[in-house]
């Protein structure tokens, strides 16, 4: 934890995209384009955990897709 994060009493809430990649963004701060809330707010610490423990693939979705869909074309093969 860095000094500036001690200090820091901003209430987050956790965001996800299309590719459902996690992060935290300030709860009084509108979210961007492309982002969904996901319904859990709290410290930045509790957030990031929350986030270490339901993002356990860090790839894109579009890549696991893509993924999955050569792996089939291997069986069939």
């Amino acid at each position: 934890m860095s000094w500036d994060d001690k200090d820091d009493n901003t209430i987050y809430k956790v965001v996800v995209n299309h590719e459902e990649q996690y992060s935290i963004w300030p709860q009084d701060r509108e979210i961007p384009l492309g982002w969904k809330d996901v319904g859990k707010s709290g410290p930045k610490d509790e957030c990031l955990a929350y986030i270490k423990e339901v993002w356990t693939d860090m790839r894109p979705l579009s890549l696991r897709k893509k993924m999955e869909e050569d792996a089939q074309k291997e069986k069939q093969a």
